[in-house]
C-alpha cells in the first residue's frame, strides 16, 4: 500500500468556479478541480498554490483551508490511498491554460450548479460544495476580495 499527498484549490473569480477537463488516452476523461502532488520540502499552501498554476496558468489566491478529501486506486500492483488538502482561492481574472502535458485539454469558470454536475468524483463535489458555502459567507459578510482579511 501506497500512502500519497496532493493539495489544490477551489478557485473561484466572479462567482465562478475554475474546473479542468482531462482527457487520458480516452481512458480517463472528465472534469476535475485543480490539485497536485507535495513535493519534498513544500508546505501544503505552497502546492496547491503551484498546482493550480501549472495546471490552469491561474494566479490563486488562498483565502482559506476547505478540508481533506481521501480515496484509494489501483496503480501497477498496488493500492494508492491519497490525501487531498483543499483550499478555497480566488483569482483575479477569467485567464485559464490548461495544462496539455498533463493531459487537460479544456478549462473555464462555471457557475456552481453547472461545475458540481460537471465535476466527475463525488469527493470532489463534496468539497466544492463545502468550499461554496464558505465563498458565499464571506461575501455577505463583504469580506470576499477584501485585502483585510488577509
Amino acid at each position: 500500500m501506497i500512502e500519497a499527498t496532493s493539495c489544490g484549490g477551489v478557485v473561484i473569480f466572479r462567482g465562478k468556479i475554475l474546473l479542468l477537463y482531462k482527457n487520458y488516452r480516452n481512458k480517463y476523461e472528465g472534469w476535475v478541480l485543480p490539485k497536485g502532488t507535495v513535493e519534498k520540502g513544500e508546505e501544503y499552501k505552497e502546492t496547491a498554490l503551484r498546482e493550480v498554476k501549472e495546471e490552469s496558468g491561474v494566479n490563486g489566491q488562498i483565502i482559506k483551508y476547505v478540508g481533506k478529501s481521501q480515496y484509494s486506486f489501483n496503480a501497477q500492483n498496488d493500492v494508492v490511498n491519497k490525501d487531498v488538502h483543499w483550499y478555497l482561492m480566488m483569482a483575479d481574472s477569467y485567464y485559464s491554460k490548461p495544462q496539455r502535458e498533463e493531459y487537460f485539454v479544456d478549462s473555464g469558470y462555471y457557475k456552481y450548479h453547472e461545475a458540481y454536475h460537471l465535476l466527475k468524483f463525488i469527493n470532489e463535489k463534496q468539497i466544492l460544495e463545502k468550499a461554496y458555502t464558505e465563498y458565499l459567507d464571506l461575501k455577505k459578510s463583504n469580506l470576499w476580495g477584501n485585502r483585510k482579511y488577509f
